[in-house]
């Protein structure tokens, strides 16, 4: 198989984003090492992860029209060179100023390297969106997965300003090597595999199209209640941890005995990562809507069940694990969704522009601290957050089903072979 094939294609796209997983991953690792050492509140550094976050998101739109004209290697090479510096610089951040920096160009790392993965993935596979888009997604899980426990050997046993540094251009490197390889997925070289089926594809919308239409902006409310818990789970997974006196506990799984916050990070993080590619191949067979409305719903119980059984070690590990396994959907879902509702000439970009809902949840990460403050407990933030969830899977299957529909019939569809 020529290695400017499809299927290469995304496997060095999914190596690119296993590199980059930590970046939000093992992010809250880091927090109350931070808070301990420099005497930060837990608040003002979770400022820095609600920047990374909303930089990511919000310049998307910018690196998916770079790359829908200009290809993706150029992109991600700059997004390797982005990783490296922002954790090289979290490792001499003595202030607050230059660690919220460093997530400025911390979040134009994830920006170039998720973001350009994605558009890229389907562009190539119009006829498995969900698939394709399952397996990037689940590059971002599963190496947060696997690198996990090591960055939480390294934090404890040589500091959090090593671990940072180390990991920063090991990390970087990795991502400018998979980058090199990447090229654009033109017409020609999709139409050098034999077609396998044909498809239904609505008329193409160009951004400014897109944002114009119902059906993005009805998305655009469901991703940011879905996304909502996630995002505070993401970062506060540690402080949480701390608060229900957690942290350094130990359980013993399988006759051996592990620290309950480091077991669940890696179990968090597989289990983000497998549900990904079953998600999407699941949405290809029985719908986008009828996925979101039961995995929704599956996560406001798991938000439910950490509210009410987190405080017991066993507890915690069981419904973080399922609060991951039922949220990873999202960065599936609603990027095959994007392709099937607007097309994909313009997918990198039209993708980056729902993606910034994703920017926007991450605004309540900090005032989750502050919430926590004024009620002394996370019981509040949890319900609120599965509350979102149910609200989300409603929307989705009663509201969007319909709208999309009417969006359908409005275009001019046209059928696409696909390869």
């Amino acid at each position: 198989m020529n290695w400017r094939s499809r299927w290469p294609q995304l496997t060095f796209a999914v190596l690119s984003t296993v590199m980059l997983a930590n970046m939000q991953y093992g992010w809250t690792l880091f927090v109350n090492p931070m808070h301990d050492e420099n005497h930060w509140s837990r608040a003002s550094i979770q400022i820095a992860f609600t920047i990374m976050i909303f930089v990511n998101t919000w310049l998307s739109p910018v690196e998916g029209w770079l790359v829908d004209r200009y290809g993706p290697r150029g992109v991600v090479m700059a997004g390797g060179v982005f990783a490296a510096l922002s954790w090289v610089m979290n490792s001499k951040a003595e202030s607050l100023a230059m660690l919220y920096i460093s997530a400025v160009i911390g979040g134009l790392a994830i920006g170039c390297v998720f973001g350009t993965c994605m558009g890229t993935a389907l562009k190539w596979f119009p006829d498995r969106r969900g698939l394709a888009a399952g397996m990037i997604a689940a590059g971002y899980g599963f190496g947060a997965a696997i690198t996990s426990a090591p960055l939480a050997m390294m934090i404890r046993d040589s500091g959090y300003r090593h671990a940072f540094r180390f990991f920063g251009f090991f990390q970087g490197i990795a991502i400018l090597i998979c980058a090199v390889l990447l090229v654009k997925p033109t017409a020609s070289r999709r139409a050098l595999a034999r077609p396998r089926k044909t498809i239904f594809q609505g008329a193409e919308l160009t951004p400014s199209q897109t944002i114009r239409s119902g059906v993005f902006w009805l998305l655009y409310l469901i991703y940011l209640l879905i996304a909502f818990g996630g995002m505070i789970m993401t970062a506060q997974l540690g402080p949480i941890a701390r608060d229900f006196g957690l942290e350094n506990q130990m359980v013993t799984v399988l006759g051996v005995a592990t620290p309950v916050l480091a077991l669940a990070l890696s179990i968090d993080n597989f289990a983000n990562g497998i549900t990904r590619p079953l998600s999407g191949w699941l949405s290809d067979v029985i719908g986008r809507e009828n996925m979101m409305l039961l995995i929704f719903c599956l996560e406001a119980v798991a938000l439910f069940g950490m509210a009410l059984f987190g405080r017991n070690p066993y507890g915690f590990l069981l419904f973080a694990a399922l609060i991951f396994l039922f949220w990873g959907e999202i960065f599936v879902v609603f990027p095959a969704l994007s392709g099937d509702s607007f097309g994909i000439q313009n997918a990198a970009a039209n993708n980056g522009l729902l993606y910034t809902a994703k920017g926007t949840a991450a605004l309540a990460v900090p005032l989750a601290n502050l919430l926590m403050t004024a009620t002394g407990t996370w019981t509040s933030m949890l319900v609120t957050a599965a509350v979102c969830s149910l609200a989300s899977g409603a929307l989705a299957k009663f509201a969007l089903v319909p709208m999309r529909k009417r969006l359908a019939n409005s275009s001019q569809p046209v059928s696409t072979l696909c390869t």
